[in-house]
């Protein structure tokens, strides 16, 4: 039954490409976070959908880390760290990862109250753990949680 409701929701809701590079927003401005994805994680798709709607005020850009483009536009980057957990740039050209991305990520959209309690230092380490072994197996848990392991739309719109 998840399995269903999630082919509907990517399938009714994949943004174009446009939407992965600063979100859709005008180029002018500098975003204050640079989110780098997992494009075909459906998962990791699910989240950066939500934050790509509530991104209204365009502090958030996104890049999908398996765009056929990537490398080329960010050779400095270590894809294979990215690709192992979440990562992201911030304005200032600092670095963040993990739960320290998704936090920072929700608060610029204004719902940073809903992981606030993963970087309270009682909680922070644990969740720290429990993000690294969800990151490690996201694609077995997508596909317990939807039927899909990797987001079969979204590699045929790289093609």
């Amino acid at each position: 039954m998840l399995a269903v409701w999630w082919r509907k929701v990517v399938s009714s809701s994949h943004p174009t490409h446009k939407f992965h590079r600063n979100s859709g927003m005008n180029t002018t401005h500098t975003p204050k976070l640079t989110v780098f994805y997992d494009g075909a994680c459906p998962l990791c798709l699910f989240e950066m959908r939500h934050l790509m709607r509530l991104n209204t005020a365009g502090k958030l850009a996104f890049e999908d880390i398996t765009a056929t483009d990537f490398s080329s536009r960010y050779p400095t980057l270590d894809w294979h760290a990215l690709n192992n957990r979440i990562h992201a740039m911030r304005d200032d050209g600092s670095m963040i990862d993990g739960l320290d991305v998704t936090y920072q990520a929700w608060k610029l959209v204004g719902k940073g109250w809903l992981y606030a309690p993963t970087r309270w230092p009682l909680f922070k380490p644990i969740a720290d753990w429990c993000y690294t072994r969800f990151a490690r197996h996201r694609y077995k848990v997508s596909y317990w949680l939807t039927g899909q392991k990797r987001c079969e739309q979204c590699e045929l719109k790289k093609r």
